[in-house]
């Protein structure tokens, strides 16, 4: 990825005891997020579209199904 990476605090849930997690971390541009268990993938969005996404996710949008 970009340079700087390398300097990036990643963050994940506490729960996460399988090694495969989410985890993320912001940056001025925005925030990065990639799977703990392929690092180098590392997927880039603006603080827009992250706010929408965690509001999204705290109303229940990605629910699965029953």
């Amino acid at each position: 990825m970009a340079d700087g990476d390398g300097d990036l605090v990643w963050r994940r849930a506490r729960a996460c005891e399988s090694h495969a997690c989410v985890e993320v971390a912001v940056t001025p541009q925005g925030v990065r997020v990639r799977n703990s268990r392929e690092p180098a993938a590392v997927l880039a969005v603006n603080a827009v579209q992250w706010r929408r996404f965690c509001d999204a996710v705290a109303a229940g949008e990605f629910r699965l199904p029953a």
